[in-house]
């Protein structure tokens, strides 16, 4: 079975119950095929990044597996501000977060809904030297282990969303995206939008970031900010404290 999320942010969880641990959120028209079910819950995983968990059954929208693969082989249709609404036929409005997908708003087979969107919209890539612009729409957003919007973000929701948003498709956790790319050797070789890698005292990545000129970077910690790095890893701007331990830098793109 095959559906499409028609809710603005649906969490989805480790296990089958309202109380279990939020490992990412769907968003708005992303769409995913249903692995298992039980009467309230959906254990699905998520076309995008392939990501795995649970959601409840009352939050999505049944779609035929050609509904499915049309979607898959289509470029997607982002929603390029902060926040944006969705209007019904009775003119109710839906607030949707950055990066939502419209992708399926042109198919009326899948917009059973009747759903309409008016704001700006984003597809196919956009230059490196845009990610920054992009992490600054961020810039503020309360941390939220397993947040991917605005509201709450977590630190590779946030990587992966900016990244999403420009076109550009990677693993959802820090330790999966510090698996892909070109490992850099120093710091000076980066460029802005690289990513960088921090990992804890048994070794395993745990934390990344988006660099910045001038040996600064922006990532979610507490909320997303931006504070200097060096070969040490991430020093706190207001308590010039190192936070994090610098593991490794991938170009990515």
């Amino acid at each position: 079975m095959f559906a499409i999320c028609n809710l603005a942010i649906v969490p989805l969880r480790k296990d089958p119950a309202d109380t279990s641990e939020m490992v990412t959120q769907v968003l708005f028209g992303e769409h995913f095929s249903i692995l298992e079910q039980t009467p309230k819950w959906s254990l699905i995983e998520l076309a995008f990044d392939r990501y795995q968990g649970w959601i409840d059954n009352k939050q999505y929208q049944i779609i035929s597996e050609a509904e499915f693969k049309s979607l898959s082989q289509t470029n997607a249709v982002l929603s390029g501000d902060l926040i944006d609404f969705i209007t019904t036929p009775d003119h109710a409005l839906i607030p949707i977060p950055l990066g939502s997908n419209l992708t399926f708003l042109n198919n009326p087979q899948i917009n059973t809904q009747q759903f309409a969107f008016e704001g700006t919209t984003l597809t196919g890539k956009s230059a490196k030297t845009n990610l920054l612009n992009t992490a600054f729409l961020y810039l503020n957003a309360p941390y939220l282990w397993g947040g991917k919007t605005p509201f709450g973000i977590d630190c590779s929701g946030f990587t992966q969303m900016v990244y999403a948003i420009n076109g550009y498709q990677i693993p959802r956790d820090a330790s999966q995206q510090a698996t892909i790319g070109e490992a850099l050797s120093f710091i000076e070789e980066s460029e802005v939008g690289d990513l960088a890698f921090f990992d804890n005292e048994e070794g395993m990545i745990v934390h990344v970031g988006i660099i910045m000129e001038n040996n600064y970077i922006i990532h979610a910690h507490g909320k997303v900010r931006i504070d200097r790095l060096d070969h040490l890893g991430i020093c706190n701007v207001d308590s010039g404290r190192h936070t994090h331990k610098l593991r490794v830098i991938k170009k990515i793109i």
